[in-house]
């Protein structure tokens, strides 16, 4: 049945269930396998026969492991990845997932000579469009960071995008991005040429197979139980798409792995009069919420509309993914907008409108890596539409991680171990992919917040706060306040506006940050990650000090930072630990680590009866008091001197506040700053907090949030886990060799990368840039990831940034790197490298002036002063 285009607006059609358009083929090595009995063990059970499963066994059988089963409980390519659309796009806002989508690229394109498998891979290139300026923007800062990864991008005039492709209405355009690289493919075939190679490599494919569930013991996978028998093995990869979600709840210990399916849309037409060529552009029109490509001399067009449908709540299963019922009128305005885009297809005969389950997260990033639950259990799932774009690096990635116990890039952003138990309610999974689904076309401009999901984790003040006009935004689903409005401004208007220029709390911000500078500030940190480590006799003291990289054996009541690195050196965690007595310690890590940081320390920390690890996060409620006058407000509080004299610098001390016993009191404020931290048990927290408030009116006591926390941080220099410094990220290149015991001849995790770094030298460091020729109330401001130019020449990128309001500058923290004019290979990055250099930050494709620094500027924060009238002379190489 075929309907002609325009007669299909606003009227609902019937037609035929889905009919079998790719040329989805098992591969002979599995129809052998799928005849043969299943083998009684092996190293590695891969549950899933799509791109991400087949990917992984491919990978992993190049890096030299043979022992490997993948099961498919369909046929191969049968699900999701045969439906689809073929589209590889390198164009992506985060670096790791530009990243994976080039290496698949790459890889795709030599598949075919590879495997002999016709893979229908064709490099059309794609064009982004822009109907906005923000739009437009956006585009800019994606293909400033393209270009420094070595991906061909390059903004382009609508007149250019008329040109590229000769059916576009392009009169409402005001721009767009051309990736010339950028390929369509068969994505039903690229996952049987990798099945091959699998194949060929020694990997034992078996179709129509069911994993029933991972047997588990003692944290530690030992097999599978399948509908034709168990299979031992070591190591299990859940890449069952749409199905790892329940196949995780399946297991004798659950794995969380939050992610919900929704019925996803596209039309096939029959081809043009003129056929269009193999060669035509893809395009995306975002602000039309479409994306359109050439098949088979016609079109294929779907897109991400405003209100999709989720489904499987329930959890329905089904072996072969069947093509969903048609829905005209929830595909219309997706259709008028395709219409809008090219006109002349008005008449163009449609061979059918597809409905296939997408998956996604709550975050819009995919799921990789082990469980924190469960050793041995990875995860590959949860692709957000992107599973063509991401199949091959995510499958590298992932076997990398395996084979050599981590991956060769950073992808903490990604991690399995990002999220907790708390995002896996199906409830909340079906609300936040409703809102996940059209945030994939969505415009996002900088600090954008989730919507639903919302009020999930809140600190016992949180009504308080609210009543006083916080703002707030969600980090592992606890409400944490940006900020706070004055009852005089506007509400509506404040949380309407999104820029990618100087934001409208810019003002708020200020007074904030400036009443931490002159008074007191309160805010609440109830978020951050809180844990206590306690033993009967010195255990936990041993433990610590080989798993943390500073000493640890210090005077009760004394705070250390310090951090736990891996086997090369890398923070897995950055953290401030409190020996509250000789046997038990209080350590303090970021909000978003709670769950990493957990599964490291069971990882690594033996099985002792006399050692105790407990998460005492939701027992705590966290104040930062933040100023002078903090030291004011604690002693009237407290009836206790806290002068530095008595309560000296990064000291911990259980005293009464107000009317509440057993508060820890630490001098530290994790922003530079005077102050203190209250650790209040929860059921003290309102008592506390209003007695601070009301004593602390006579010394101008308010409220601040997040954002002028970040201000003041960044500006001193501090570097925070998961933004600025990863498992990437050595001490020894951010500047904190005194927090490291290397000289003292104890051993710890990853002593032995940082002695040979130290003898090698160091090939990035992190520093500080200064804007210099940055106009704040005009241009584009800096806000994370944009590239560093040194004479000339990339070295890094921006790693977070913020407004100072004491230097009345941008100070941006990034990773200088340094590269052989010859080989382009890494060189050792000295001081006097950095301090030699001309440096510019690049936002949006204008680059700014910037002023290199390796410490902080501290002579500038004695007095404020007047951009105009700074003296930054002193900031080259002193």
């Amino acid at each position: 049945m075929s309907y002609r285009l325009l007669s299909i607006v606003g009227r609902q059609r019937a037609s035929p269930g889905w009919q079998n358009w790719s040329s989805a083929r098992n591969s002979a090595s599995a129809a052998e396998a799928h005849s043969m009995a299943l083998p009684t063990q092996a190293q590695v059970v891969i549950c899933g026969g799509g791109i991400m499963g087949t990917s992984v066994a491919y990978h992993l059988s190049k890096m030299g492991w043979k022992d490997i089963v993948l099961l498919e409980q369909g046929r191969l390519a049968a699900g999701s990845t045969r439906f689809c659309a073929g589209i590889l796009s390198t164009a992506r806002h985060l670096t790791i997932e530009q990243k994976m989508a080039d290496y698949s690229n790459k890889l795709y394109h030599q598949l075919e000579q590879e495997t002999g498998i016709q893979t229908g891979y064709t490099r059309t290139g794609s064009i982004f469009l822009a109907q906005t300026q923000d739009r437009l923007i956006s585009l800019k800062r994606i293909n400033a960071r393209l270009n420094v990864i070595g991906i061909p991008s390059e903004i382009i005039s609508p007149k250019k995008v008329a040109e590229l492709h000769h059916l576009l209405n392009v009169h409402d355009l005001v721009g767009a991005m051309h990736v010339p690289e950028d390929a369509v493919v068969s994505s039903a075939d690229v996952a049987l040429a990798l099945a091959s190679a699998a194949s060929q490599n020694g990997v034992q494919i078996y179709d129509r197979t069911s994993v029933l569930h991972v047997m588990v013991k003692k944290g530690q996978v030992t097999g599978v139980e399948t509908d034709k028998g168990q299979i031992e093995c070591q190591y299990f990869v859940n890449c069952a798409g749409q199905w790892a979600y329940e196949l995780g709840l399946s297991n004798e210990e659950p794995v969380s792995i939050p992610l919900h399916a929704c019925e996803h849309f596209y039309l096939l037409t029959r081809p043009l009069e003129t056929p269009l060529q193999n060669s035509t552009p893809t395009i995306v029109d975002a602000d039309g919420r479409i994306y359109i490509r050439n098949w088979q001399g016609g079109i294929l067009s779907g897109g991400f509309e405003k209100n999709p449908k989720p489904i499987f709540t329930e959890g329905k299963n089904q072996l072969e993914i069947q093509n969903l019922q048609e829905d005209w009128d929830h595909f219309e305005p997706l259709l008028s907008s395709l219409l809008r885009r090219m006109p002349e297809l008005e008449t163009l005969e449609i061979m059918k409108l597809v409905n296939c389950p997408e998956t996604f997260t709550p975050d819009m990033r995919c799921i990789m890596g082990e469980s924190p639950a469960v050793q041995g259990y990875f995860v590959l799932a949860g692709m957000n539409s992107a599973g063509l774009s991401f199949g091959g690096g995510a499958g590298k990635y992932l076997a990398e991680w395996m084979v050599h116990g981590y991956p060769s890039e950073n992808v903490w952003e990604l991690d399995l171990k990002r999220f907790g138990a708390l995002q896996s309610s199906r409830t909340f999974l079906r609300h936040r992919v409703m809102e996940v689904m059209p945030l994939m076309y969505d415009l996002k401009v900088p600090r954008w917040d989730f919507q639903t999901g919302r009020q999930l984790r809140t600190s016992p003040l949180y009504d308080r706060l609210d009543a006083q006009g916080a703002r707030w935004m969600e980090k592992h689903g606890f409400e944490r306040p940006k900020y706070f409005v004055p009852p005089d401004k506007d509400l509506l208007a404040l949380e309407q506006s999104k820029t990618f220029y100087k934001p409208d709390w810019f003002d708020i911000v200020e007074s904030e940050v400036k009443c931490c500078k002159e008074a007191v500030c309160v805010i609440d940190m109830s978020s951050f990650t809180k844990f206590e480590i306690t033993s009967t006799g010195d255990q936990a003291l041993e433990v610590l000090q080989y798993l943390f990289s500073n000493d640890l054996d210090v005077p009760v009541g004394h705070i250390v930072h310090t951090g736990m690195l891996n086997e090369g050196g890398g923070y897995e965690n950055d953290c401030s630990i409190a020996r509250l007595n000789k046997r038990s310690f209080f350590m303090i890590s970021p909000t978003d680590q709670q769950v990493h940081c957990w599964a490291w320390l069971k990882k690594h920390m033996p099985e002792d009866s006399n050692l105790l690890l407990e998460d005492v996060t939701w027992k705590y409620t966290a104040l930062n008091l933040i100023g002078p006058r903090a030291v004011d407000v604690l002693s009237e509080l407290s009836y206790a001197p806290m002068t530095p004299d008595h309560f000296p610098s990064l000291f911990c001390k259980e005293m009464s506040v107000g009317y509440a016993n057993g508060i820890r009191v630490m001098s530290m404020t994790h922003t530079g700053e005077p102050g203190f931290m209250l650790y209040i048990p929860i059921e003290y927290a309102l008592h506390v907090y209003n007695e601070v408030m009301s004593v602390g009116q006579k010394y101008g006591i308010r409220n601040a949030g997040y954002y002028a926390l970040r201000s003041l941080r960044i500006e001193k220099f501090f570097a925070f886990w998961g933004q600025d410094i990863n498992n990437l990220t050595t001490p020894l290149e951010c500047g904190r060799e005194s927090r490291v015991k290397l000289e003292k001849g104890m051993d710890f995790i990853g002593r032995d990368a940082l002695l040979l770094q130290k003898q090698n030298g160091v090939y990035k460091r992190l520093t500080m840039f200064i804007l210099d020729d940055h106009d704040t109330d005009l241009d584009l401001w800096p806000w994370w990831g944009e590239p560093i130019y040194r004479n000339g020449q990339y070295v890094g990128k921006t790693t977070s940034s913020a407004y100072s309001y004491s230097l009345e500058r941008h100070v941006c923290l990034g990773f200088v790197h340094s590269f052989s004019e010859d080989t382009g290979e890494e060189q050792v990055v000295t001081a006097d490298f950095i301090n030699r250099g001309e440096y510019e930050i690049d936002i949006a494709g204008h680059r700014f002036q910037a002023r290199a620094k390796l410490y902080p500027v501290a002579s500038l924060f004695t007095q404020k002063r007047r951009k105009d009238d700074m003296e930054l002379s002193d900031l080259h190489g002193k």
